[in-house]
């Protein structure tokens, strides 16, 4: 069973990332659970959006605290109970300019990937919207969902702004290569 946690801001998008996440999962023929939790509730305080996926049902019905991947929004959330859930072959994508040897050096231990989401969304026209830059990495980080299957749920799924989505979560997936030879 893959487990997955996504943090993020409220605003940032992470719980959208996450719904997206699960649907591109299932998509793909998988088993998804999919469940949020929302701090203050209210722009900028943290949220978590915590996946399952496996090939048979899931029973589990516990929070996650051991996770195979996280998916962390803004660098600063990378503490505390975020990292306890983190184990020495969890993978990290974390959305920063810093780069990943910067980032190892501060949080040394961690297997960490850096990924410019907010250079790349804005490169693709989307502003400071950088959820499709990170599943993409994500995608590839993780070796799943494949890449076709996100790409095609962003058209349909994504309220406006398509193409330039399909573009973004390209380039967060094909951003990822040098780092993960590096991880």
């Amino acid at each position: 069973m893959l487990q997955i946690i996504i943090q993020g801001r409220g605003g940032q998008g992470a719980q959208t990332a996450g719904q997206l996440l699960a649907h591109a999962f299932f998509a793909a023929g998988r088993q998804v659970q999919a469940f949020a939790s929302y701090g203050g509730a209210r722009r900028g305080t943290p949220v978590s959006s915590f996946l399952r996926v496996d090939e048979r049902p899931i029973r589990l019905r516990c929070d996650i605290e051991r996770a195979d991947a996280i998916l962390c929004f803004d660098a600063s959330l990378l503490e505390g109970r975020l990292l306890a859930a983190a184990h020495p072959e969890t993978l990290i994508v974390v959305n920063s300019a810093r780069g990943s040897e910067a980032l190892r050096q501060a949080l040394p231990g961690y297997r960490l990937i850096a990924v410019d989401g907010l250079a790349i969304s804005r490169a693709h026209g989307l502003g400071r919207i950088v959820n499709s830059a990170l599943l993409g990495a994500l995608a590839r980080a993780i070796g799943n969902p494949p890449l076709p299957v996100l790409e095609q749920l962003l058209l349909t799924q994504s309220p406006k702004l398509q193409d330039e989505n399909v573009a973004a979560c390209r380039a967060g997936y094909h951003d990822v290569d040098t780092a993960l030879q590096e991880a």
